[in-house]
């Protein structure tokens, strides 16, 4: 049986730069998009905060502090980056009682920017998606090619890899989806249950990714593929439609990759052949995922970056962008190269 190792092939040969991340906090910032607009009623107070070096579900806390609520009645959309100046919404529930003067409680690291109300609470993944602006720093290597390297980025979009910080400070996730799997132990909470399941997932799928990549079928249409229509979840098999390599080509439709649980692949011919083997070489992680009764989903194999903006100097290079949710901005910084995160225990390429 052949093996799969790579969890993150790129679709270069060589890298470009090398270069690093979050060499300062303003290196690294990133503003939510909201999936909708609070009603400015009801019960849930609606904060967007801007955070500097903090941690999402630590300041959640300190707000149900604030408030005098349990944790359970403060939520968030999405987890942000610590090492970062970031701004999200946050939700505290606190019916028929007036919020406090959040500010006088806050400390200089945490911001308030606007505050209302809704009738509902902040649901995790209500998003639109995220606009991130980042500085790499000490560039070494050819700048005329990562000129052309963020042109070929703005034009075709990157792989749609899960980021290295899903598995976890050096990987360590995985290693807890096998011995949780294997019946070593137990996760102590419902999240930690989430985490463990979601890396195990997304380890399958990018090792999926990394080898479409390496074949340079990643933004291509194929005999039995699956295809989502670009700005939706919807998904459709290949019926033999002559159209659906140019409709990818266009952006219209974009390959996709299993997202390994119970149930039937929706691929055919060669591409369910190479997810079966995928699967099928990580039976640890495959079989665990069906047992723990995750059911077979898709995720498109291509990343489309919107809004992509360059600024290339001597010695650093400025990239602004937005990402629509579930998506990650490391990703598309190792299509540059070799770029280190200077807080992180994991390369970001």
């Amino acid at each position: 049986m052949k093996q799969f190792s790579k969890a993150f092939s790129s679709s270069k040969a060589d890298p470009v730069i090398t270069g690093v991340i979050r060499q300062r906090i303003d290196d690294f910032k990133v503003n939510e998009i909201a999936s909708f607009t609070p009603s400015g009623e009801g019960e849930h107070v609606y904060l967007q905060i801007e955070k500097t070096g903090e941690n999402t579900d630590w300041v959640a806390g300190l707000l149900a502090k604030i408030a005098a609520v349990p944790r359970r009645d403060v939520s968030y959309a999405g987890m942000k980056d610590r090492h970062a100046i970031t701004t999200q919404w946050f939700s505290i529930q606190m019916a028929g009682r007036k919020a406090p003067d959040w500010q006088v409680h806050l400390p200089d690291s945490i911001k308030v920017q606007q505050e209302t109300r809704h009738s509902r609470k902040l649901r995790r993944g209500a998003l639109k998606g995220n606009e991130f602006t980042l500085v790499i720093r000490d560039i070494e290597g050819d700048l005329e090619a990562a000129k052309s390297c963020c042109e070929k980025i703005k034009q075709q979009g990157v792989p749609n890899y899960y980021g290295e910080q899903r598995f976890g400070r050096d990987f360590n996730n995985i290693q807890s989806a096998k011995r949780w799997f294997a019946g070593d132990f137990k996760p102590k909470s419902r999240t930690k249950r989430s985490i463990y399941l979601s890396a195990a997932r997304s380890w399958l799928f990018n090792h999926l990714l990394s080898q479409r990549v390496e074949q340079g079928t990643w933004n291509q249409a194929l005999t039995g593929d699956v295809f989502m229509l670009a700005g939706c979840q919807s998904c459709f098999a290949d019926d033999g439609d002559m159209t659906l390599k140019e409709r990818v080509k266009q952006h219209d439709l974009h390959p996709t990759g299993a997202l390994w649980g119970k149930g039937l692949l929706k691929t055919t011919a060669d591409m369910a052949t190479l997810e079966q083997q995928i699967a099928t070489a990580l039976p640890d992680l495959a079989k665990g995922l069906e047992e723990y009764g995750l059911k077979q989903e898709r995720r498109s194999l291509r990343l489309l970056v919107n809004d992509f903006s360059y600024h290339i100097d001597t010695d650093k290079i400025t990239l602004s962008f937005i990402l629509s949710s579930g998506s990650f901005a490391t990703v598309v910084l190792r299509e540059l190269g070799e770029v280190r995160g200077k807080y992180s225990a994991n390369r970001l390429c």
